[in-house]
């Protein structure tokens, strides 16, 4: 009886004992200052402990004994949020470039963006490869979303596009891209005509496809958001969709008496604050987001005020890449004082339609269309000027993290992975030194980034940029 006593209270020790040994993961984050970047909170003095991909368990550092990662780090006075999301990237310039191109993945990872969303080049095939390696883990870099090769008519003036001139052709373009796989589709108009363009849109909704592109302005722009288009690639087609004339406009587009150009003062003198909040909250009950792009379009417009070529970012841009941004630059310095002037008003006047937009209720995302052609918009430090932008033109620092944090998963439907520290998400985020709600140039000051689990502390991230202006340098 003794024994048996004995025995017993023996394993009931045993038992309590295995109930309180802590959890072995691999990364134990403690005494952090947590965002929720949903909400606009920051929780205090958080564990956050990460296993594999994954994040398992947030809880108050008080308890954070439960866990024991093979790797702790003590961040007092550090804020931790989800990694940041480019939503509009270009790899491309032709195969010469492709190394090039590769080469650009770190310059993200360094500068906190940990998934891009590559909206279409001519080099789909080695994106789709880079794609599938990085979710692998044989090649570091963000996450990749990609449209592969987009739709376009014939004769498009893009290299690699997938050109179709009848509904036939579409349905093939349209085979090829759910044999590829991408992500989404991606849908522009230099070629392609506005019947054609429409006809597009419907059936990749049709077939389940997200879809995203440029529109066509021979056509209003609810029309397009009413066929489906879930997404508006830059802000300067909101600039039609605020025209009290934005009918007449488009059909002397369709008939060949305007064109882009030279529709846009027209544009511009008709702009009407209350018909652009009734066509913004048109888009946003259909779902349709916008994805601005203000850096660059910035960068155009005060070209002849900021001498770019001495960016230091340019010292981590491969040459072949450099030489792809001079025909922007060459074109806009054939502009005379006129149409200089012309171009920063309506940089300015479309920079100011954030503010409706977001009171319209529309999804803003956070792109910079960094990559190939794109002069000085450089991979992962141009998200934080868009930020920066975002804040700067109306919005709050909360309200421009959600643009790249939230908007992206959103749009992609992936937010169940995406979108917030906290229990079953994928394990990447950005650590900083500072509260990027009080100062949205806060998500530059990097302390560290969890990468897909894998902890990359200043130096680490600091060596990443080192490697690639090196490799630079060398091809001289």
């Amino acid at each position: 009886m003794t024994k048996t006593f004995t025995a017993l209270l023996l394993g009931l020790a045993m038992a309590g004992c295995a109930a309180t040994a802590p959890q072995d993961v691999d990364l134990v984050i403690r005494h952090v200052n947590l965002i929720d970047v949903a909400t606009g909170q920051v929780h205090p003095d958080q564990t956050v402990a990460v296993d594999h991909n994954s994040v398992v368990a947030v809880l108050a550092d008080a308890d954070a004994s439960q866990y024991r990662g093979r790797q702790t780090l003590e961040a007092q006075g550090k804020y931790l949020m989800p990694g940041l999301w480019d939503m509009h990237v270009h790899f491309g310039g032709g195969q010469a470039l492709v190394e090039e191109n590769k080469d650009l993945l770190p310059l993200y990872v360094a500068n906190g963006v940990t998934t891009v969303r590559d909206a279409a080049a001519d080099i789909s095939d080695q994106v789709l490869a880079w794609r599938a390696q990085v979710a692998s883990g044989a090649l570091q870099g963000p996450t990749i979303f990609t449209s592969g090769p987009k739709l376009e008519g014939k004769d498009s003036i893009w290299p690699g596009d997938l050109e179709i001139a009848n509904e036939t052709e579409l349905a093939q373009a349209l085979d090829k891209l759910q044999a590829m796989k991408v992500d989404f589709v991606k849908i522009t108009d230099s070629a392609l005509s506005p019947e054609l363009y429409l006809a597009a849109v419907r059936a990749a909704k049709a077939r389940g496809f997200i879809i995203s592109g440029h529109i066509p302005f021979a056509l209003p722009v609810t029309e397009i958001s009413d066929a489906g288009l879930d997404s508006i690639e830059h802000l300067s087609y909101l600039l039609k969709a605020g025209s009290r004339d934005e009918a007449a406009i488009s059909a002397q587009v369709a008939s060949g008496q305007l064109t882009y150009w030279t529709a846009l003062p027209k544009l511009s003198a008709s702009f009407d604050r209350q018909v652009a909040l009734a066509n913004y909250r048109h888009l946003a009950a259909n779902g349709t987001a916008v994805t601005p792009t203000l850096v660059g379009s910035q960068i155009i417009a005060y070209l002849d005020q900021d001498n770019h070529q001495a960016d230091t970012y340019l010292d981590y841009i491969g040459p072949g890449l450099k030489k792809t941004y001079q025909w922007r630059v060459d074109r806009a310095a054939k502009d005379d004082a006129a149409a200089i002037a012309a171009r920063q008003s309506r940089y300015q006047q479309t920079a100011a339609l954030l503010p409706l937009l977001s009171q319209a209720g529309v999804t803003l995302m956070a792109g910079t269309d960094a990559g190939f052609l794109n002069s000085y918009i450089y991979p992962g430090l141009s998200l934080h000027q868009e930020l920066a932008l975002f804040v700067d033109n109306g919005l709050t620092p909360l309200q421009a993290l959600q643009a790249s944090v939230l908007a992206g998963p959103a749009f992609l439907g992936v937010s169940d992975r995406y979108g917030a520290v906290a229990p079953g998400k994928v394990a990447d985020l950005l650590l900083l030194d500072a509260n990027p709600l009080e100062d949205i140039k806060a998500t530059r000051a990097i302390h560290g980034l969890v990468l897909h689990g894998q902890y990359l502390d200043r130096s680490q991230l600091d060596a990443l940029l080192a490697s690639a202006k090196a490799k630079v340098a060398k091809a001289g």
